[in-house]
């Protein structure tokens, strides 16, 4: 197979000014349950897997990412109930396990100085976001526990109806109810402990509530938009403009079926969305690779980024929006 050209010069200075930061991983995931090492470099054994590990420390270097947002995932599957939690704390474990294993390349952070601050010494910040609120198992202060560990954002939903409310897909639908009592509260005590309300996945009425509810910036970690394409897991102008006005971001994903095509222009075209709709201080990346999904061609790990910051440029994105969407906007609301 050829080597694809070298990212043009200009393009790589851009890149290199403004470290990126991927809102949504799920590599933490993996790490728990085949032992895959986050601190190593890997090598898909396909081209484009949903399986091989898109991400680990090496690639993320090698891609200009100064901070990675690591998703912890727990499955409710069959009626489960319990472990949720231990399972959320288990990859917690893993994270510290590759942060000891490697701590001059990889540290853990919260708060945008800290990220700054790892990424002047040459280090990859690592974030974390609990993805569904499920994993509390009913006990609001459980959330107390995670931020102690490093949390830094928690998905409401997830595939899988909750006591917050119900997802946007998945299993308990249903589009006419909002956001509840419990996940009321799970805003206001979330913003008390510093951590970002996501709010990917949740249906629309409920992820309207929560905008509405915040008095902190919201986010959503990685998703579409409709504007650029029609699919159902992605999101509308209205709810755009409501992550906005919370003064929060939205992370495109990269994943080719909810973006309606495969390479990097399908990214660009739903970046391009968003700041029509909403402005500069709104669109974020939010990859999701690890997350059972085959990455969009250009994009099938961190080493692609810099050709992603290329499309942008050259799709006439302006280098000041550029740097917002790849850095900006996150460093942005993660400061206290």
């Amino acid at each position: 197979m050829p080597k694809p050209r070298p990212v043009d010069d200009h393009a790589r200075a851009v890149h290199a000014a403004h470290p990126a930061i991927d809102l949504h991983a799920d590599t933490l995931m993996w790490s728990r349950w085949v032992d895959y090492d986050l601190t190593v470099r890997h090598e898909a054994p396909l081209p484009r897997s949903a399986f091989a590990g898109h991400v680990d420390v090496p690639r993320l270097q090698e891609g200009g990412v100064g901070a990675q947002f690591f998703g912890l995932v727990s499955l409710p599957v069959l009626g489960r109930t319990r472990g949720l939690f231990g399972a959320i704390q288990g990859q917690i474990d893993e994270l510290d396990r590759a942060i000891a294993k490697r701590p001059s390349a990889l540290t853990k952070v919260r708060y945008a100085g800290e990220l700054e601050e790892a990424n002047r010494a040459g280090k990859v910040a690592a974030l974390l976001g609990v993805e569904g609120a499920h994993a509390l198992e009913g006990d609001a202060s459980r959330l107390d526990v995670l931020a102690a560990r490093g949390v830094r954002y928690l998905g409401l939903l997830h595939f899988f109806f909750n006591l917050c409310g119900f997802p946007a897909y998945g299993k308990g639908r249903r589009d006419d109810d909002g956001l509840t009592r419990f996940g009321h509260e799970l805003v206001r005590r979330a913003e008390g402990l510093d951590v970002l309300v996501d709010l990917a996945h949740i249906n629309q009425r409920g992820f309207l509530d929560a905008c509405e509810a915040a008095s902190k910036p919201v986010i959503v970690s990685h998703t579409g938009v409709l504007g650029a394409f029609e699919h159902w897991r992605n999101i509308d102008d209205s709810q755009l403009r409501a992550v906005a006005n919370t003064g929060g971001v939205v992370g495109v994903i990269f994943a080719p079926r909810y973006l309606g095509g495969d390479g990097l222009e399908p990214v660009v075209k739903h970046l391009k969305h968003i700041l029509d709709v909403c402005g500069e201080d709104t669109p974020a990346l939010g990859s999701d690779w690890d997350g059972m999904i085959v990455p969009t061609k250009g994009l099938g790990d961190p080493t692609g980024l810099p050709r992603l910051t290329e499309a942008m440029l050259a799709a006439g994105i302006s280098e000041s929006a550029v740097g917002k969407i790849l850095r900006g906007n996150t460093l942005r609301v993660l400061r206290p």
